[in-house]
């Protein structure tokens, strides 16, 4: 890998001051003038005019907000269609053969689709949708893993406006019998099975349960033949490859969609209650995850691109398929985990590709970090030119291991905060105009309103924990949210004046302006009357030498109320023993206090994680309280949580 960090590398990584965006990034970036913030503080909401227009509309808009009180109508009166965004649009203007989607498989095979490809196909699998009964308005589940096919028959469902279901391809046939119905889809696209970490997984069989199960019928079924493995086809059912052959050199005309049409459902994980549908609108969801594409990712047609998100979720959906084809660009997909074959497929990917723009998760840094650092310096990552952070809060130490041993110090760190509610980024640093914090994520993103408020709505002071809360309506804002005030809020426990959004998650804001996201807020400990967030206890215990994660819960006790137990994974090459323990407690007292003190610090293998990569701390709080383990069929490593009970019983012996 070549040296590429400036003279001032050093100084720029010393303790926790600001870090600036290198010269040579901001000399090319798409947004540089820090006047943008004051442009859509002083033209809101006509502002968001920058971010329809990064998309082609048959009807132009009238308005960009008619109104600042619900319902909420971003871009009254515009028609577009998202498949002509990502794809025809592209064709037209002559890049045809640029590649849109580079898909590497599990077992190392690999397809390339260019735009014209991608238009092809799309338009033959549309054609058999329509065939198959799918009309305007009805909703198709698509229920696959990371292959081509499925951002394939999101764009055939879109250019036909069918809003579609996508469901994580690793939840159970139960969970996709409640998604099937709360959707109220007849319609389902599936495949035999995919392999994971080398083991075949066969999917057909689940979504044959799951449509017994369903309260409805399902009407037609599709099976992407992608193991082979389809076996027995029943009434309704068609392998994907025979309806696309069946109607090869089709095309569809797009659809043309009001602006606040949807154009997908999407569910949260559910992992603690019954899963939450989420709709997103044509219009304003895809503006604003084209301009968040462009502005904050940096994403430009000529750029290739890769981002770890699995398309099942959120983040898959607006910076895997959306925001990226939208703008033309080169979007690498990979089927499988970034540690099969070998901890360097990640690394590999990105040499291989020449990948331009990384984004991914603090759960897999801080696997990055755990297995070797040698890794990425083994390989060339020179084409790198900057680098995301999604999905939860990343603290300093992580941060900072990533912009220096996968970026060089020479790659902004874009650290975002956003929700499946949001539908796209809403708190960051726009890469070429501002400096970077790191284990913070940012100022709102211009536009944006966001305040951190106490129980009672005041404004708190400067450095002093309360609730993120969204104060304006932004485009990529959902159905529901638009018609209503208070959606998904809990009224009995918060009270603000005047419309907004209450997030559910914790933060701070320094005198900068910085946001500093410090979790949900029910990842609250409260200690002897003082209340911790377990993001700011996990920060300090990863900043030890030789802990490479860590989760905190609290578990009852019988003088403090609750108290801190947390659950540690250490680095190769660092034994687990009194002296690590002593240090981490130290740890903890010297950055937080001695309140904070962990009662327990128990050394693990692994953490309970939902197959998204989200750490089910629900389950380490009846570990903590010797209570009866709750369901874990959500998880990807069930067998842990009694590891880690018997490793506490045994500690309290």
């Amino acid at each position: 890998m070549s040296n590429r960090r400036g003279p001032d590398f050093e100084t720029r990584m010393a303790g926790d001051e600001e870090i600036p965006p290198p010269p040579q990034f901001v000399d090319q970036a798409t947004v540089t003038d820090d006047s943008v913030y004051d442009e859509f503080e002083v033209n809101w909401p006509d502002c968001w005019d920058r971010a329809a227009a990064t998309l082609d509309w048959f009807d132009p808009y009238e308005s960009v907000l008619p109104d600042d009180e619900p319902p909420f109508e971003w871009f009254a009166g515009g028609t577009l269609n998202a498949c002509y965004n990502c794809v025809d649009r592209h064709v037209e203007a002559g890049a045809k053969n640029r590649v849109a989607i580079k898909w590497e498989s599990h077992l190392g095979e690999t397809r390339t689709y260019t735009y014209q490809d991608l238009y092809r196909e799309v338009n033959e699998f549309a054609a058999a949708l329509r065939a198959q009964g799918v009309e305007e308005d009805d909703v198709v589940t698509l229920y696959m893993p990371m292959i081509p096919e499925l951002p394939i028959a999101m764009l055939a469902c879109a250019r036909i406006g069918a809003p579609h279901n996508v469901v994580f391809a690793g939840l159970s046939a139960d969970a996709l019998a409640t998604r099937l119905e709360s959707a109220d889809s007849r319609f389902l696209v599936t495949c035999d099975g995919y392999y994971r970490r080398g083991s075949a997984i066969f999917l057909k069989s689940k979504a044959d349960d799951a449509r017994l199960k369903a309260a409805h019928d399902l009407e037609e079924m599709v099976v992407v033949e992608h193991l082979g493995e389809t076996g027995h086809l029943g009434a309704g059912q068609h392998t994907y490859d025979e309806l696309v052959e069946a109607h090869a050199g089709a095309e569809v005309a797009p659809v043309e969609r009001a602006a606040d049409d949807v154009l997908f459902l999407i569910h949260t994980s559910g992992t603690t209650g019954e899963p939450k549908r989420v709709e997103h609108v044509t219009g304003g969801y895809l503006a604003h995850v084209t301009w968040t594409s462009q502005a904050v990712l940096d994403l430009k047609p000529e750029d290739t691109y890769l981002c770890t998100a699995n398309i099942g979720w959120i983040s898959g959906h607006s910076y895997v398929v959306y925001g990226p084809l939208a703008l033309g660009t080169t979007a690498v997909m990979y089927e499988g985990t970034p540690n099969y074959p070998e901890r360097d497929r990640i690394w590999d990917l990105i040499e291989e590709n020449a990948v331009d723009v990384f984004y991914t998760a603090p759960t897999a840094i801080r696997s990055f970090m755990k297995w070797d650092t040698s890794l990425p310096e083994s390989r060339d990552l020179s084409s790198l030119r900057l680098l995301g952070t999604v999905g939860e809060p990343i603290d300093p130490r992580a941060w900072k291991w990533y912009y220096e041993h996968v970026g060089n110090g020479t790659c902004p760190v874009v650290d975002t905060w956003w929700q499946t509610e949001t539908g796209g980024m809403m708190i960051t640093t726009l890469p070429g105009v501002k400096k970077m914090k790191p284990g913070s994520a940012g100022p709102p993103l211009p536009g944006v309103g966001a305040r951190v408020v106490d129980g009672r709505g005041e404004e708190v002071p400067a450095n002093e924990a309360g609730y993120l809360v969204l104060t304006r309506p932004w485009p990529g804002m959902p159905l529901a949210l638009r018609r209503g005030h208070r959606w998904g809020e809990d009224a009995a426990k918060f009270d603000v004046d005047g419309w907004h959004y209450f997030t559910g998650d914790g933060a701070k804001v320094d005198d900068d302006g910085y946001v500093t996201v410090l979790g949900r807020v029910d990842d609250v400990i409260n200690v002897s009357g003082h209340r911790l967030g377990t993001m700011e206890i996990e920060s300090a215990i990863v900043g030890v030498e030789g802990v490479a994660e860590a989760a905190v819960v609290g578990g009852n006790h019988e003088v403090k109320g609750e108290a801190v137990y947390a659950y540690v994974i250490t680095e190769d090459g660092y034994e687990e023993g009194e002296d690590l323990r002593a240090r981490i407690i130290e740890g903890v007292e010297d950055a937080i206090g001695p309140i904070a003190r962990p009662e327990q610090v128990v050394f693990t293998p692994e953490l309970p994680k939902t197959r998204s990569g989200k750490i089910m701390r629900r389950l380490l709080e009846d570990v903590a309280n010797g209570a009866e383990l709750g369901d874990t069929s959500t998880l990807r490593n069930p067998a842990v949580v009694e590891e880690i009970a018997a490793k506490v019983r045994a500690q309290s012996d």
